[in-house]
């Protein structure tokens, strides 16, 4: 694995860990895709280290769990704003 993307994994772990972003929030705040870091934090970070694997993994399931919730309230705005 190159240098650079194993830099990349450990700064997007340790920013999931720090504030619980989401994957579509860290791709944002990193400028890579989702998949990429689905990808590094699902495959690549267990090869690295794999207790800051464990965490990010307990962060990842918790933000699939509540995901339809973000995407009702997206929702409830949207018509929310059409309305006025």
């Amino acid at each position: 694995m190159q240098d650079y993307i194993e830099q990349r994994i450990l700064e997007i772990s340790s920013y999931m860990l720090e504030t619980g972003a989401t994957v579509r929030q860290v791709a944002r705040v990193f400028g890579v895709s989702k998949s990429t870091v689905h990808k590094d934090m699902t495959e690549r970070l267990p090869q690295i280290n794999r207790f800051i694997a464990r965490e990010v993994k307990i962060i990842l399931e918790k933000n699939k769990a509540e995901r339809h919730l973000r995407g009702g309230e997206a929702t409830r705005k949207k018509y929310l704003c059409e309305e006025k």
